[in-house]
């Protein structure tokens, strides 16, 4: 059955079944193609008549993931230039709670159209959730002399303010929305959450394994930007990279991704690009003075979104992901292990602690779990901490471990979990029979957390860190798991 909504665009129609309508590839912004493709997002233009919203629209410019990753990771590629767009999956009615989600993808993959992200469960139980596409790469985080930076958030913000605009005409309530992303998309969350010009857009944020510190100086940007315009004999400018095709854009930003991945020394890349991404990662958002002024981590601690509530948390072994399928962690030696993990500033007390808590765990697996604290679950804490002396925050882990070998709980293992899609998960992460019921359980608190602010748990606080763990045989609240251990990370050390 066909259903209208009429939006400052036109009318739009969307597909019911169920009696949940889905619009699907609404487009936000204008395209951001030719002389738009760097430049600040504009309005989309309006259209006569009633346009179709049945089908999935054009996703972001991006390659493919690189093997093994291909086959653990789904990630469709739609062409199209209408790729500013976003989905919405609304029960009807009228007042009801909106949950906005970023994907993740490291600023240079993913899109609204993962199958994981399919939003039928959340409005099956009274959330509008829509999910939102914004640009990747050089097109959306590179630092170019010409034009504003922080393109990408600049078009989750021109969403956001769609959201307000429109989403009523959905059923939504604009003055009750979440924010909510896993990885790339946790730290769009957070740096939202950061900046004046996200003020009133939402009222709460939901942080999945990602952080307030993934911020790069727009200097370090623009050196990863420079040696992607070097790979294409451009300047790196916002002229240059329009000169090119978008296929020749990718296969250089490909290029310069593997390089900084096995540079020897990667602080030529920049210092805080490697900071940030442990070497993983070519693009942040940056401070450029302009949309992001400093650190997010630092202008949360101040204050700058008070009164915002906060639900954040991590997988249990979030680096597993990166080191297993990959190789690395079977190439770390007992002999190597401190030395790797001295180059990225690990001091070998803490070194020691790890390795003598996990017997049982090869050298690449303890790397995992040292480099996984670091990037993910400290500045976690960090956030929850700093977040908490300005509203209530909450703490989560996800521990459910892949059947496939080594993969443990690893990073975005937990997204068909809380979109309750383990039915149509296909990838091998997941093995014949995941457990429904921690589905359930996720899923159900992330509803009560959109309707009502609280997941089932209580908040954090600073003595006895509450967190409540999703696994199998069951759920449990963990009061300040790991103390001893997660403390040797701040106290000094003359190593």
């Amino acid at each position: 059955m066909d259903s209208i909504a009429v939006t400052s665009s036109g009318q739009l129609r969307g597909t019911t079944t169920d009696g949940i309508t889905a619009y699907l590839g609404i487009p936000y912004a204008a395209d951001p193609v030719g002389p738009k493709a760097f430049q600040a997002p504009e309005p989309a233009p309006a259209w006569d008549g009633v346009r179709d919203a049945t089908a999935l629209g054009a996703t972001s410019p991006q390659p493919p993931y690189e093997p093994p990753y291909d086959v653990l990771l789904t990630n469709p590629l739609n062409p199209g230039s209408e790729y500013l767009n976003l989905n919405v999956w609304t029960p009807g009615g009228s007042g009801l709670p909106v949950l906005v989600w970023l994907h993740g993808g490291a600023f240079r993959n993913g899109s609204n159209a993962t199958p994981a992200y399919d939003g039928t469960a959340f409005a099956r139980d009274g959330v509008v959730l829509v999910s939102v596409n914004y640009r990747l790469g050089v097109q959306g985080f590179g630092v170019l002399t010409d034009a504003p930076s922080n393109r990408g958030l600049l078009d989750q913000l021109a969403a956001l303010r769609w959201v307000q605009e429109n989403i009523a005409a959905f059923g939504g309530d604009p003055g009750r929305v979440t924010i909510a992303g896993q990885s790339a998309g946790g730290m769009s969350v957070a740096t939202l959450m950061s900046i004046p010009s996200a003020k009133g857009l939402f009222q709460r944020a939901i942080v999945q394994s990602g952080s307030a510190t993934a911020t790069a100086l727009a200097a370090d940007g623009a050196i990863i930007t420079a040696e992607v315009a070097k790979r294409l004999d451009v300047e790196p400018t916002a002229a240059g990279f329009a000169s090119v095709t978008t296929d020749d854009l990718l296969a250089a930003q490909r290029v310069v991704a593997l390089e900084l991945r096995q540079s020897p020394d990667p602080t030529r890349w920049g210092a805080t690009v490697v900071s940030a991404g442990g070497g993983i990662m070519p693009f942040f958002p940056v401070i450029d003075g302009e949309l992001i002024h400093e650190r997010p981590i630092d202008a949360l601690t101040g204050g700058a979104a008070a009164g915002v509530d906060l639900l954040t948390g991590v997988t249990s072994e979030e680096m597993r992901l990166f080191s297993i399928p990959s190789g690395l962690a079977a190439g770390v030696t007992a002999e190597a292990l401190p030395v790797l993990l001295g180059r990225q500033g690990v001091p070998p007390a803490i070194v020691a602690a790890y390795v003598a808590n996990r017997p049982g765990l090869t050298p690449g697996e303890v790397y995992g779990d040292i480099v996984g604290d670091g990037f993910f679950l400290l500045p976690t804490l960090q956030l929850a901490a700093a977040q908490r002396a300005h509203a209530t925050a909450y703490l989560y882990e996800f521990g459910w471990k892949s059947p496939l070998e080594g993969l443990g709980a690893c990073h975005a293992l937990e997204l068909p979990f809380v979109f309750d899609t383990l039915a149509t998960a296909t990838s091998p992460l997941y093995g014949a029979e995941p457990p429904q019921q921690v589905a359930d359980q996720m899923h159900a608190a992330w509803v009560a957390y959109v309707v009502t602010g609280r997941p089932g748990w209580s908040p954090y606080d600073a003595t006895t860190r509450p967190v409540m763990t999703f696994g199998q045989p069951d759920s449990l609240l963990v009061e300040d798991p790991r103390a001893a251990e997660l403390a040797l990370w701040s106290q000094p050390t003359s190593d």
